[in-house]
C-alpha cells in the first residue's frame, strides 16, 4: 500500500480539507472534463450554465466550513494551493455580482450562487458522507454532463465510480516499492527483516516516484509552509470569520510566554504551554481561511506542525534531517490509519481527524527521539487509542469550537505518548492496528449527529451568539 508523503500532507486553504479543498477540487476536475473530449458530448452542444449541489455533511455544515465558497472559487479555476486567500472575496463577489463564472480557457458559464448552488440536506449520496454533484447544461436547460464527487478527507476527491473501484481493490496492494506495508504489523515486520527504520522505508518508497532532491525538497516546503502558518497565526488577532465572535488568543498567550522566557520563573508547564499555542497559531489561521497543510487534514492541521515546532524549540540538536524523518513516519503511520480507517470526521468523528493527528505526530517524535520502530509503533497507538471515540460537533458548523483547543490537546497528547513509549521497550498490550479498527468501528456505530453535521453535541448545547 502506498500513499505519498505529499497525499498525506497538501498545501491549501482553511478552513477544511474536506469541506473546502476538497470540493474546490472537484470543482477544478468537472472544469478539466468539460474541456476534454471524455465525455459524450452531443454534437453542436455547447454549456451555457453550471449547476452545483452539495449533499450529507457538506450541505449540513458547508456555510460555516466555506464549501459553497470554495465550489465557486473551483469553477473559476482557483486550485486550493495556488488560490490566493487574499483574493477570494473580491472573485467570489465577481462572481455574485455578474452571475457568471470564468474560468481560465472556457467560455463564460451562467452561474448564480444563489439559485445553482443548493444545499441540499434531504438528500444524501450513497458513497460517503460528503458527497457533492456538478452539471452542465445548455442554453435550452438541457443537462449534457452530471458527474458524482465525494470529499473523501484530507483533501482528497473522487468521483462516484472511482470510490467503488478504490473500496473493491482495498484488500489487495499492487504498488511496485520496496515497502508495501498496508498495517503497521508488516510495517513491524518489514523493518525488522531490513533494519531499516519507518523512516527509511517510506523514503524507500517515495524514492521510486521521484528523485531524492525532489523528495527533499517537497519536505522543505511542506515544512515551510506549516512553519509560516504557525508564524502568522501568532502575529495576528482580532476576531475570526463566521458570526460567533470568537477572538484569537496565541498572539496574546504567545506575548505572555515571550515575556515570561525573559525571567527566571519556574513554569512546569512550559512545553504544554508552548504547544498549545503553536497548534492554536495554525487552526486559528485556518478557521480564518489561511493558508494551511493537510497533516491529515485541516480540521486536525495544528498538531503536527505545533509537535515539529516544539521538538525544535526544546531540542538544541535537531536537525533538518530530523524534521524529515518525522514527516515521514508520520506519513507512514497517517496512510495506514488512511487505508484501514479513516482520516473523515464527517465519517467516524474526530477520532479520525486529531485522534490520526496526534498519532501520526506521536510516532514522528518518537522516531526523531532515536525510538525504535516498535516505540514508534506503541506512540502512535497510545495516541489514538486516548481519542478513541471523539465526537465531531462544530458549533455553527464552523472550524473554532471545539477544533482550535482540539488540536492544543491532541498536540500534548501526542507528546505525552511519545514519551511514554520512549520509556518503554516498544512492548505494549493493545497493537496499533486494534486501535486502528477500533476507530473504524466506533465511527460506523458513532451517530450522524456527531459526524460534522452539527446538529448534537456542542453544536446543539452551546447558545450561538
Amino acid at each position: 500500500m502506498f500513499l505519498s508523503v505529499f497525499d498525506v500532507f497538501k498545501i491549501g486553504v482553511g478552513p477544511s480539507s474536506s469541506h473546502t479543498m476538497g470540493p474546490m477540487s472537484a470543482a477544478n476536475r468537472f472544469l478539466a472534463l468539460l474541456a476534454s473530449d471524455e465525455w459524450p458530448r452531443p454534437s453542436n452542444a455547447r454549456v451555457a450554465s453550471i449547476k452545483a449541489s452539495l449533499h450529507g455533511s457538506l450541505a449540513f455544515t458547508g456555510i460555516g466550513h466555506g464549501t459553497g465558497r470554495a465550489v465557486i472559487l473551483g469553477l473559476m479555476g482557483e486550485a486550493p494551493n495556488k488560490v490566493d486567500p487574499d483574493q477570494m472575496d473580491e472573485i467570489i463577489a465577481t462572481v455574485e455580482r455578474t452571475g457568471k463564472i470564468t474560468p481560465p480557457g472556457h467560455p463564460p458559464y451562467d452561474f448564480q450562487p444563489a439559485t445553482d448552488l443548493i444545499f441540499d440536506k434531504k438528500q444524501a449520496l450513497p458513497g460517503h458522507a460528503n458527497g457533492m454533484s456538478i452539471s452542465a447544461f445548455d442554453k435550452d436547460g438541457r443537462l449534457l454532463l452530471k458527474r458524482i464527487y465525494y470529499s473523501i478527507g484530507g483533501g482528497f476527491v473522487v468521483t462516484d465510480t472511482e470510490l467503488e473501484a478504490m473500496r473493491g481493490q482495498k484488500a489487495q496492494s499492487t504498488d511496485r516499492v520496496p515497502y508495501p506495508f498496508s498495517t503497521a504489523k508488516q510495517m513491524l515486520e518489514m523493518a525488522r527483516s531490513s533494519g531499516l527504520s519507518i523512516a527509511d522505508m517510506k523514503r524507500a518508497n517515495e524514492l521510486t516516484k521521484m528523485s531524492e532532491q525532489e523528495l527533499n525538497d517537497g519536505l522543505d516546503a511542506i515544512w515551510s509552509a506549516m512553519a509560516s502558518c504557525i508564524d502568522r497565526g501568532l502575529k495576528v488577532d482580532g476576531i475570526m470569520p463566521g458570526g460567533l465572535k470568537v477572538r484569537r488568543r496565541a498572539k496574546s498567550i504567545f506575548e505572555k510566554l515571550t515575556a515570561d522566557s525573559r525571567s527566571n520563573r519556574l513554569n512546569p508547564l512550559l512545553a504544554n504551554d508552548w504547544l498549545s499555542v503553536y497548534a492554536m497559531a495554525v487552526n486559528e489561521e485556518n478557521a480564518s481561511g489561511g493558508r494551511v497543510v493537510t497533516a491529515p487534514t485541516n480540521g486536525a492541521a495544528g498538531v503536527i506542525p505545533a509537535t515539529i515546532r516544539y521538538f525544535l524549540h526544546f531540542h538544541e540538536d535537531a536537525t533538518t534531517k530530523d524534521v524529515h524523518n518525522f514527516l515521514l513516519t508520520a506519513a507512514a503511520v497517517g496512510g495506514i490509519i488512511k487505508h484501514n480507517a479513516s482520516i473523515s470526521g464527517a465519517e467516524v468523528g474526530c477520532q479520525g481527524e486529531v485522534g490520526s493527528a496526534a498519532a501520526m505526530a506521536a510516532a514522528g517524535l518518537a522516531a526523531v527521539m532515536d525510538g525504535t520502530p516498535e516505540q514508534v509503533e506503541n506512540a502512535a497507538e497510545i495516541a489514538l487509542e486516548h481519542h478513541l471515540g471523539m465526537t465531531c460537533d462544530p458549533i455553527a458548523g464552523l472550524v473554532q469550537v471545539p477544533c482550535i483547543e482540539r488540536n492544543a490537546l491532541g498536540a500534548v497528547k501526542a507528546v505525552t505518548a511519545a514519551s511514554l513509549a520512549i520509556k518503554g521497550d516498544g512492548t505494549h498490550f493493545v497493537p496499533l492496528d486494534a486501535a486502528i479498527e477500533t476507530m473504524r468501528q466506533t465511527g460506523n456505530d458513532m451517530s450522524e449527529k456527531y459526524k460534522e453535521t452539527s446538529t448534537g453535541g456542542l453544536a446543539v448545547n452551546v447558545v450561538e451568539c
